[in-house]
């Protein structure tokens, strides 16, 4: 059978965080997609309605999950 050895690793206390810093294209982004959206609902509602779903499915989701405003 075999074995796991596990090393583990301590954290480094002394080490600094690095200062938050909004990046402001990050929130023009988000802007645009809901300015879009309030435009494609606003133009016709029904003809719309899959476009409006997928940028706001977009927005819930991937957007905040993988985009970041640090950069």
């Amino acid at each position: 059978m075999a074995r796991v050895f596990t090393i583990t690793v301590p954290p480094k206390l002394g080490r600094r965080r690095r200062e938050r810093q909004s990046d402001p294209r990050y929130v023009d982004g988000q802007r645009l997609l809901v300015e879009a959206m309030k435009y494609l609902a606003q133009s016709d509602p029904v003809a719309n309605r899959d476009a409006v779903e997928l940028l706001s499915e977009h927005v819930r989701t991937r957007f905040r999950m993988t985009d970041s405003p640090l950069g």
